[in-house]
């Protein structure tokens, strides 16, 4: 029989995970909005069939910048790792000993959450090449002209 206490700290793993997943796209959002950067969000992009395929193949939530290319670089960079401010707060509670992490729900909670606080391989990519991005989108407004949109 699964004890009670590894049932809960499983479904507080999957909620902090789920809730996590969303606010690491929305820290990637609030740096771009502040920037005044253009941006989509785009939830359950790509859809594919079945709930497993959802969620083990395809990413919850995308925030897609739309540069014009007269942005500075470090602004998409701040944007691109904005999610590791997520981990503050875990860390702040942890070092101010207002959370014991003896409790195997609150520990998976915070497994969880530090987790969507990694960023990811993409916004590592969008970090180190964000000159390249801006460069696109230079020539791709150049190109086309203004956009009325």
């Amino acid at each position: 029989m699964i004890d009670a206490t590894l049932i809960g700290a499983g479904c507080a793993l999957a909620l902090s995970l789920a809730v996590g997943l969303v606010a690491h796209e929305w820290a990637h959002a609030t740096v771009l909005r502040l920037a005044g950067v253009d941006y989509a969000i785009s939830y359950f992009p790509g859809r594919p069939d079945g709930i497993v395929a959802l969620v083990t193949t395809h990413p919850w939530a995308v925030v897609v910048p739309r540069p014009t290319g007269h942005e500075p670089a470090w602004i998409l960079r701040l944007a691109a790792l904005a999610p590791a401010a997520l981990a503050v707060p875990v860390f702040g509670l942890g070092l101010a000993g207002t959370v014991s992490m003896d409790t195997p729900v609150v520990a998976a909670t915070a497994i969880g959450w530090l987790a969507c606080a990694l960023p990811s391989p993409q916004d590592f990519s969008v970090a180190f090449y964000a000159d390249r991005l801006l460069e696109r989108s230079r020539t791709v407004n150049t190109a086309t002209g203004p956009r009325a949109d």
